[in-house]
């Protein structure tokens, strides 16, 4: 059996690795790591793959930078290119970048099975580009590997029901098995942190791109900073947006302690110190669970819908006051975290054997 992978930002590089992990002990079947380069990282090098213990991609399309139509159009080329070469019987995509709609496209075109990795995630929000890459994505994928119950439901009210051509199966979540191993790690960290602090990270193009909703965050969160520090590893784009409206926003938010973006084991390190996490990522408000830490999102939904029902996650509208009031209620939030919410941590072992049974 052979998998070709497409890939194209670094947590989804972090989920490819457990199933790589899996697949090296496996007999009769190759993986194919196909790396998009829609994320373009400095990070992502040698010393990463390395200690990652992540398979070198054996194509690096290095296609970034672009709007979304001329990205995703260019990765399907050349994607097409190595699946009529490679012969796949699974293209495998994951979550909902323009990387994994590419893979899918060209799944559906070329007529190779698709798998998708976190299928059924839904935010409701037809705004977010990444809302219509997971459901187109889902529409042509064949074996759809679902987290949650609720991402199974999702599907069901979308009438996967009727479709006899899918196979929808719920998995847990491959980011757990992700944390478990490389937690477990004990990198040693160089970061020059307060001993007590907040962990923040801001990027959503809808957070970004608007220069009121920016500057309420950053204001919120420099509120927030003087009585716990924030600690914001920031994004590029972040960074370009805050320097346009505060040339000087080191100094006007001095709460907030500006970082380079973090290496995976840097936020895992974060994720096990810090008091609270604070973001607009969907990725984060999960790890912030696994490492049992509440989470305040800066958003009006998220795909993480169970996080917000058994109330670890508080989402919240872009308005200081709101931002505010939903910080301190977490400071009074007292559960157990005891839930398994995402699984046991063998996901990947799960996923590797539906390829296997359903190939």
């Amino acid at each position: 059996m052979k998998i070709l992978t497409i890939i194209g930002a670094r947590p989804q590089f972090v989920k490819a690795a457990v199933l790589s992990r899996c697949i090296v002990n496996t007999p009769n079947v190759e993986e194919v790591l196909v790396h998009t380069g829609q994320h373009y990282d400095k990070n992502m090098s040698d010393i990463f793959f390395e200690e990652m213990e992540i398979p070198e991609p054996k194509y690096n399309l290095q296609i970034h930078s672009k709007f979304h139509g001329e990205m995703t159009g260019k990765m399907m080329t050349e994607i097409e290119k190595i699946a009529l070469f490679e012969n796949p019987d699974w293209i495998l995509v994951y979550g909902d970048t323009n990387s994994t709609l590419a893979g899918a496209l060209v799944a559906a075109k070329l007529h190779v099975k698709l798998a998708h990795v976190e299928a059924g995630l839904r935010s409701f929000n037809n705004n977010m580009p990444e809302e219509i890459n997971r459901i187109l994505t889902d529409r042509l994928s064949s074996l759809l590997f679902c987290p949650t119950d609720n991402a199974i439901r999702n599907l069901a009210n979308e009438g996967f029901n009727h479709f006899h051509e899918k196979i929808v199966v719920k998995t847990g979540d491959i980011m757990l098995d992700a944390s478990l191993y490389y937690s477990a790690k004990n990198k040693p960290t160089h970061l020059q942190l307060p001993s007590e602090f907040n962990l923040c990270t801001v990027h959503r193009a809808e957070n970004t791109d608007d220069s009121k909703n920016l500057n309420t965050i950053f204001e919120s969160l420099n509120a927030i900073g003087a009585e716990t520090k924030v600690i914001l590893p920031v994004h590029p784009r972040t960074l370009s947006k805050i320097q346009e409206i505060h040339p000087d926003y080191e100094k006007t938010f001095s709460n907030i302690v500006f970082c380079e973006p973090f290496s995976y084991f840097e936020m895992i390190w974060c994720l096990q110190n810090c008091k609270f996490v604070i973001t607009d990522s969907g990725g984060l408000q999960k790890e912030a669970y696994f490492f049992k830490k509440y989470c305040l999102t800066l958003r009006d939904q998220t795909e993480w819908t169970e996080l917000v029902e058994h109330g670890y996650n508080l989402l919240s509208p872009i308005d200081s006051e709101q931002i505010i009031n939903n910080y301190n209620v977490l400071t009074s939030l007292q559960k157990s975290f005891d839930e398994e919410l995402y699984g046991d941590g063998h996901t990947g072992e799960f996923i590797l054997n539906k390829l296997i049974k359903y190939c």
